[in-house]
């Protein structure tokens, strides 16, 4: 998943905003007590997250995978006033402590919090949004993409998360994982989607933004 050496990616975090409190404590306790913590976007990407947030400037968010609401609280920082992210996951264990961090950060109005199946979920929803984030299970990538692009408003932001899957999209198709597949299929499809300009950007595990034209 780290692409670039150990000593420059700590140079690059040391000379990168600091991640705020409240996260720096929410990302050293999913470490501590959370399966899989690499799921985490972490200092660095967090950090990207919100600056593009910020340069955005969007009033409606949605993302696809919680998991313990560091990308949603990062993404929050740079709403517009009275602006909002819906976060939606499948994992209800994971709940009480997504609902800790969001009141810890001062986000409970800026943040709406859904647990249950995406695909199911993203049909209800009536929004136009400015940025989608799809950080949840890679065998629906495609179908996430499907489902929230008329949702998206023009000009604005579908953004996926891991599309470099640790470097395995440089292997041979044929002889890959299924889910390995399905991403390489996500970066095929979105290139080759002339709706969008899209761009693959080597940040930690890799993010596609694809912009609306």
């Amino acid at each position: 998943m780290e692409f670039i050496d150990a000593k420059l990616d700590e140079y690059v975090c040391q000379h990168s905003e600091i991640e705020p409190s409240v996260l720096k404590e929410l990302n050293r306790k999913t470490h501590l007590s959370v399966m899989q913590p690499r799921m985490l976007s972490g200092h660095f990407q967090g950090r990207v997250l919100s600056m593009i947030s910020h340069m955005i400037q969007p009033q409606r968010i949605l993302e696809i995978g919680t998991y313990t609401g560091y990308s949603a609280l990062c993404f929050a920082e740079g709403l517009v006033p009275n602006g909002k992210i819906t976060t939606i996951d499948v994992n209800e264990e994971l709940e009480d402590l997504v609902r800790e961090y969001i009141e810890k950060a001062g986000m409970t109005s800026q943040v709406e919090y859904l647990i249950g199946d995406a695909t199911q979920l993203i049909p209800t929803l009536n929004d136009e949004f400015d940025i989608v984030f799809i950080d949840a299970d890679k065998k629906n990538y495609c179908n996430y993409y499907d489902l929230v692009f008329d949702k998206v408003r023009k000009g604005g932001y579908i953004i996926a998360d891991n599309v470099l899957w640790s470097g395995k999209v440089l292997e041979d198709y044929d002889s890959l994982d299924r889910e390995t597949k399905v991403i390489m299929d996500y970066n095929k499809k979105i290139h080759e989607d002339d709706r969008v300009q899209e761009v693959l950007l080597p940040i930690r595990d890799g993010l596609m933004i694809a912009r609306k034209k």
